[in-house]
């Protein structure tokens, strides 16, 4: 059981953002069973075990150039010409050692013969016809010994582990995995999330609207924001304000996945029937966290599967499943904990709160005149702004602290690139 009953119980005293994810990291872990797959299928997954180098990478020295291989201490100023005995191209063997005063055509990737230590770069060289209608060639005098040749095992030693347990794998780290000898990989299975929004006046794009309806966009900007964090997520629609169609759908969806989305309906109202049903057929546990935007927010459990209800309010939702979402998401999927990067940039605004809550604010990056970056915000910071989410690069994190930004502090800055992966 990825969750007990109790493990998300405190006083609803309002809780710091930073308490919060720090109990998500103690209490949830993975839930996702695992599986092989090939080095070409696992993009985007998470590894389960620690994928280890089966060979040394390099394997053996080679020519970082093409040009020409030679041994420094055979080469000394004025007597810079010398034969050439043979080429070595990349997939060759290395040969015999080099004979005394000669050099070998190589390429790059190509192995360094025996006692081959240094590797002129072709533009660096001449060739010339000896007497004897053998090829010549003349070498700079100035290199370093070890020129232009990289090490066996300068990039990776047999036996290390080039990719931890909990690490997502994106496509530098197939590369990784195949250098080193790795065909297939153990990564866990996608995270299985249900989602639906809730609420009388959402109709499906498209449909025609009533006097007092809207279009219900949270349902697919949460659901694209769990697919870019690796979710197989199953959509299941909108449903209106009816407590027995929202109990029977949460209980059909906590029976066969791993994670229940909500949207809307876990406030204090009449019409909040999502709290309502969690309390009745689950355990819900309050998070009143110290946040704007974000409140409401509930975490709880069906049996076994986790339950995160977010706000309504639709900057409230993308904001809270960035800050909270992803952290249970993380953890669900045996990632490691990898919090949002923070930058700390110059602000290019005035802006000011009371003590004692966070304020994720909405904000882009622009250059000045000299190039230097700062950070701008939008005038309107309303939970139903969503454009201000498309237009955005990114969120400011004005701490419960904080009370007043001006023009010119560093603040740290979130940006949306790097909290949905």
């Amino acid at each position: 059981m990825s969750a007990s009953h109790d493990c998300f119980a405190h006083d609803h005293a309002l809780l710091a953002l930073s308490d919060a994810i720090a109990l998500l990291q103690t209490r949830l872990g993975p839930v996702c069973q695992t599986e092989d797959l090939s080095v070409s299928e696992a993009l985007g997954r998470v590894v389960a075990v620690d994928v280890v180098a089966q060979v040394t990478v390099p394997p053996h020295d080679n020519s970082a150039m093409d040009g020409y291989a030679y041994r420094a201490a055979d080469i000394q100023p004025g007597q810079a010409t010398v034969p050439v005995a043979r080429r070595i191209a990349a997939g060759d063997p290395p040969g015999a050692p080099l004979d005394a005063g000669t050099a070998i055509r190589i390429f790059t990737g190509a192995p360094m013969p025996p006692d081959g230590d240094t590797v002129a770069m072709q533009e660096d060289c001449q060739t010339s016809v000896g007497p004897n209608g053998e090829t010549l060639v003349t070498l700079p005098t100035h290199q370093k010994t070890g020129a232009n040749r990289r090490l066996a095992g300068e990039d990776v030693a047999a036996g290390t582990v080039v990719l931890p347990a909990g690490r997502r794998l994106r496509g530098p780290d197939l590369a990784m995995a195949a250098s080193v000898g790795h065909r297939t990989l153990t990564v866990y299975r996608p995270l299985k999330v249900a989602l639906f929004s809730t609420g009388n006046e959402l109709k499906a794009p498209g449909e025609a609207l009533e006097p007092g309806q809207i279009y219900d966009s949270n349902r697919f900007g949460v659901a694209g924001c769990l697919q870019m964090l690796g979710c197989a997520v199953t959509d299941l629609g909108s449903l209106p304000d009816n407590a027995e169609r929202i109990t029977a759908a949460l209980e059909l969806a906590a029976r066969d996945h791993q994670l229940v989305v909500t949207s809307g309906g876990v406030s204090m109202g009449d019409e909040d029937h999502v709290k309502k049903a969690i309390e009745r057929i689950g355990t819900l546990h309050f998070w009143r966290l110290a946040v704007k935007p974000g409140r409401p927010l509930a975490l709880g459990s069906l049996g076994d599967t986790v339950f995160l209800g977010l706000p309504g309010n639709p900057v409230a939702a993308l904001v809270s499943l960035m800050l909270i979402g992803r952290a249970v998401i993380h953890r669900l999927q045996g990632r490691t904990a990898t919090p949002m990067r923070r930058y700390r940039l110059p602000s290019a605004f005035a802006f000011s709160k009371k003590a004692g809550r966070q304020e994720f604010i909405r904000c882009w990056l622009e250059d000045d005149a000299s190039g230097q970056v700062s950070v701008q915000r939008f005038a309107s910071q309303g939970s139903g702004v969503l454009s201000s989410m498309v237009k955005a690069d990114g969120l400011v994190d004005v701490t419960i602290d904080t009370t007043e930004v001006r023009p010119g502090d560093l603040v740290d800055f979130l940006p949306f690139a790097e909290a949905l992966w």
